[in-house]
């Protein structure tokens, strides 16, 4: 697919310490920025500064705490008198189910500059309005409203300051009519076509609160040690900070001293959170004492212009929220995790202690999450990998997994069951080359974007490389020939494998790796098969996570602010998927993240969830109007067709960049997995299931434990009928007495153990047990054989 699997690391982080390590399982790697981010940046990334912290004493509490807070309020006093002319005017709030709302709980109208999505949501009912997190509104119109002045042209202040900046080339904040998070206590400033509220289990709520989450913890972390904070942003699984402590250092012992002052000094106190607009000398002077912040300034906020704060207790920081309305609403925060890493992770730079946090609006979510992150440890596919000798990495390629013979069974099994679906609904397999000269990428695109992850090298004077994904290779294909409209749709499928030169800091298992391989297809179809294509997508893709046990959630993420391509096309495309959508799951069974799509076409986000409530975005739905374009992809449309059998076709105008010549169209290019990486997706099951593979997808089938040496042969008979059926099975015949032969039969997870003694020999008959010791009885061999052959036709 075109976008690399998984997410980038955050930062380069060194010494992480033992007890963080289990959080890099499959689907809790160390964390990193979510993909979908709160705010778009707009300026040039910070050069590099290198030292720049100085000398530094872990002081609790310093003096500059209240001159930061004094030069606060100074600034707070001059904002208040500016807001002071305001238009304040009755507006409409249309709520979602299109109830038009005029007046607040007490009758009073709805003014701009004056009532906020609280007072909408307190008129609707007192509990909606305390458990929502932010509102999300889309504005009719704004009244007497310039958004420099209120600070709503800043850039996000912290978002180049991480390596990791994705969303943000396809963030459309400016993109008139989208969607926009909003404090619940800001003040509206326009009449409201559409106000949602959105509660904890949201995605954006949840960043959000883990936004709100991180402030409250640099506050703990001022209060205690007295570190200069530098950036701190919510990730996938929490949030964390980042301080400058000079050389001093976080240990696992501090966990408690600051998980008890955010109880005790910042949750328990209710401190409301608020917005601020700060100029950039304002801002300069506020953070004098942090050289982290006033560079972050200094390089960030243009020469007068403005940018935003935000303050809870005396916690002061430069943030464009959204942030929760007090911090009384988290009810549960606790440290999880901490690492040294470098100012804007880059070696050389100051060394920063970096502390990670989770935290829930409910003590009940924490108990549930500490629960999975037990099972999490338990089931880290590294461990689970070694026990049962799965496979193995080895420092002469690192990040390349070498497959043991009871892994590749699980593997080959995987590749296997998406094969046999390819010949049930139409898909042709193509085998494509590993290695290509570079302009295919420069041609594709992906050379620009894609270049410094890939392994290149010289051939006879000319740059080739490995290749990280199949697109282009199956563009070639599509393009070779002369195609028509009677041949669409076209779908390429390809296990290729790919390589992609991830640093070797960031090398996680089998979640990041170089080395993999990918459930690839590429479906080439008219603009009127959209629909039926992602339908048939979604379809394949509910049939294989129905057979895993794992339910999902689907997203729709449409054009953003810097698409490319014709809007037409475009809206037209978007229609589809939501018709796809609305027929697959039903009218608000699905979400839509306007403005999230790529710039290159509209997606279908599906984020499948684990035994452990974890989410995985393994299977991708993604339209692409971009590469048929730079491929110069086209058929003969029907109109062609038609003059080539009857009238001769006069004209001869050439192809131009966007449209081919007429009589030919440019097809839609249908991006799709389903597993992903079949190496990650190898991990997540394995601690999804925990180890326990079922029996279709098991590499320890069926052990067969004869009680006495006189059973042997008979059993070497039953594992020879299993395996001319395709099971993994064996006898064993060691020396171990019979108890201990079932013992070890079920540590090691064969799913079924056959008890052969004098009676069953003389039956043709088995005893049946399974791995978790239930017994099943005896059976005769061959009723045996049908009962499993038929489980794993049905994937039990």
């Amino acid at each position: 697919v075109f976008d690399p699997p998984g997410f980038k690391q955050p930062a380069v982080v060194v010494n992480v310490p033992e007890s963080s390590k289990a959080s890099a399982a499959a689907g809790s790697s160390a964390p990193g920025r979510e993909k979908e981010r709160l705010t778009e940046s707009t300026t040039k990334s910070m050069s590099n500064t290198a030292k720049i912290g100085g000398p530094f004493k872990v002081a609790p509490k310093p003096q500059w705490l209240k001159d930061r807070e004094s030069v606060y309020n100074d600034v707070k006093e001059r904002r208040l008198k500016e807001m002071e002319g305001k238009k304040k005017v009755p507006l409409t709030v249309i709520m979602p189910d299109g109830t038009e709302k005029t007046a607040l709980k007490d009758g009073s109208p709805i003014l701009s500059w004056s009532s906020s999505p609280y007072d909408v949501a307190v008129s609707i009912s007192q509990g909606l309005a305390d458990s929502v997190v932010v509102a999300l509104i889309t504005w009719s119109d704004k009244i007497d409203y310039d958004p420099e002045e209120v600070g709503d042209a800043a850039v996000d202040t912290m978002a180049d300051a991480l390596e990791d900046n994705e969303g943000s080339e396809d963030a459309g904040a400016a993109e008139k009519n989208k969607p926009e998070l909003w404090d619940m206590t800001r003040p509206l400033i326009g009449n409201v076509s559409r106000m949602e509220f959105l509660k904890f289990d949201d995605p954006k709520a949840k960043m959000t609160f883990w936004h709100s989450s991180a402030h409250m913890l640099g506050e703990a972390l001022e209060h205690l040690y007295g570190g200069y904070l530098t950036i701190g942003p919510p990730v996938k699984s929490g949030f964390y900070y980042d301080m400058y402590i000079g050389d001093s250092v976080l240990t696992d012992e501090d966990y408690k001293k600051v998980d008890a002052e955010v109880t005790k000094q910042v949750i328990k106190k209710k401190q409301k959170f608020e917005r601020m607009v700060v100029t950039k000398s304002e801002a300069l002077d506020m953070f004098k004492y942090n050289p982290f912040k006033t560079e972050i300034i200094r390089t960030k906020v243009p020469d007068n212009s403005r940018t935003t704060v935000y303050k809870c207790g005396d916690l002061i920081d430069l943030c464009r929220g959204p942030h929760v309305r007090h911090t009384g609403q988290v009810k549960a925060m606790k440290c999880i995790n901490h690492s040294a890493t470098q100012w804007l992770a880059k070696e050389g730079n100051d060394q920063l202690q970096r502390l990670y946090g989770v935290s829930f609006p409910d003590k009940t979510m924490m108990k549930v999450w500490d629960e999975n992150r037990q099972k999490a440890r338990e089931r880290d596919h590294r461990i689970i990998g070694e026990k049962q000798k799965l496979f193995m990495f080895h420092d002469l390629s690192p990040g390349s997994c070498f497959f043991l013979p009871h892994g590749a069974r699980i593997y080959n099994k995987l590749i296997s069951f998406i094969k046999d679906e390819y010949w049930k609904r139409g898909y042709d397999e193509v085998v494509t080359p590993n290695v290509f000269n570079l302009d295919l990428w420069h041609k594709s695109g992906h050379a620009m974007h894609y270049r410094d992850s890939m392994f290149i090298f010289d051939v006879e004077g000319k740059e080739w490389g490995m290749k990280p994904m199949n697109c282009p290779g199956h563009c070639l294909i599509f393009g070779s020939t002369v195609r028509s409209w009677r041949d669409l749709p076209m779908r390429l499928a390809d296990f290729g494998v790919l390589h992609r030169n991830e640093l070797s800091g960031a090398l996680t298992g089998l979640t990041r790796v170089r080395r993999f391989q990918q459930d690839d297809a590429h479906i080439y179809c008219r603009e009127d098969q959209i629909e039926d294509e992602v339908l048939a997508a979604l379809d394949f893709m509910k049939h294989v996570y129905g057979i895993f046990g794992m339910t999902y959630k689907l997203e729709l993420s449409t054009r953003p602010a810097k698409a490319l391509g014709d809007i037409a096309v475009w809206n037209r495309a978007e229609k589809a998927l939501a018709n796809a959508m609305n027929k697959f799951a039903g009218p608000g069974n699905w979400r839509e993240n306007p403005g999230d799509g790529a710039f290159y076409g509209p997606k279908i986000d599906i984020k499948v969830s684990d035994s452990m409530d974890r989410i995985h975005q393994c299977a991708t739905i993604q339209l692409d109007f971009q590469l048929p374009i730079r491929f110069d992809l086209k058929y003969k449309s029907d109109t062609m067709a038609k003059k080539e059998e009857g009238e001769k076709d006069t004209d001869s105008s050439a192809d131009n960049k966007d449209k081919p010549r007429a009589g030919f169209e440019r097809p839609v290019m249908v991006h799709r997995a389903m597993l992903g990486s079949v190496e990650r997706m190898f991990a997540v099951l394995c601690e999804h299931y925990g180890g326990k593979w079922p029996l279709w997808l098991s590499p320890r089938q069926v052990m067969v434990v004869p009680v006495h040496s006189d059973q042997f042969e008979y059993g070497e008979s039953i594992v020879k009928s299993l395996h001319d059926l395709g099971f993994f099975a064996e006898v064993d015949t060691s020396k171990a007495t019979f108890q201990k032969k079932v013992r070890n039969a079920q540590v090691d997870q064969w799913n079924l153990q056959l008890i052969i003694g004098k009676a069953e020999m003389a039956n043709g008959s088995v005893n049946i047990r399974t791995r978790d010791n239930k017994q099943l009885g005896e059976m005769k061999l061959q009723e045996f054989l049908d009962m499993v052959v038929k489980m794993v036709e049905e994937h039990q």
